[in-house]
């Protein structure tokens, strides 16, 4: 397996892994949750995924081709809260993540060092990747932790619990001895 191949799978499994965490922030939310705000300084889960849809639909439709801050893109707008509901916003979250992911699927090696342009400004793709990668971790970041504000007592944890790590790290050892044992 080459390095571009190689690349471009763990850059997707990052992606997966980020909108997993999305997911199963938005699912333990209900329709009130999604439009809390500490402050009015602050934005809610609601604009932060409106937002993410927003630039990932922008910057990913037609990648190699056009400009990744579209003329059509209201970015302004991704940051009022309309009180979008919780099925609308989950949408625009998939659709989002779909235009993203699409286009990844259907980069080729050779496009990597391939040059794309963000509101005038050169990127290679690799650099377009790794923006990208860096503006999701930050608000998927967001969306976690406003969640786990909301929640409080009653947050499912998405990761390892408080006080559990010794626990997890042993499951995990066991877990991967097992798999390795099952290809040999």
């Amino acid at each position: 397996m080459s390095i571009e191949s190689e690349y471009l799978l763990a850059v997707k499994k990052r992606f997966e892994s980020m909108k997993a965490l999305g997911d199963k922030t938005f699912n333990q939310l209900s329709e009130e949750d999604i439009h809390w705000t500490l402050n009015e300084e602050s934005n809610s889960i609601a604009i932060i995924g409106k937002h993410m849809s927003g630039n990932m639909i922008s910057r990913w439709t037609d990648f190699l081709t056009s400009d990744g801050e579209k003329l059509n893109r209201n970015r302004d707008s991704e940051f009022e809260d309309n009180n979008i509901t919780k099925r609308n916003l989950q949408s625009m979250w998939e659709n989002g993540w779909h235009v993203l992911m699409k286009a990844l699927n259907e980069l080729k090696e050779e496009d990597l060092l391939k040059i794309v342009y963000i509101r005038g400004e050169d990127h290679s793709v690799i650099e377009a990747i790794e923006r990208q990668l860096a503006h999701q971790s930050y608000h998927v970041g967001q969306i976690v932790y406003i969640g786990k504000l909301i929640k409080n007592k009653e947050w499912k944890n998405l990761s390892i619990p408080k006080g559990k790590s010794d626990d997890y790290l042993r499951q995990m050892l066991e877990q991967n001895a097992n798999e390795k044992r099952s290809y040999h």
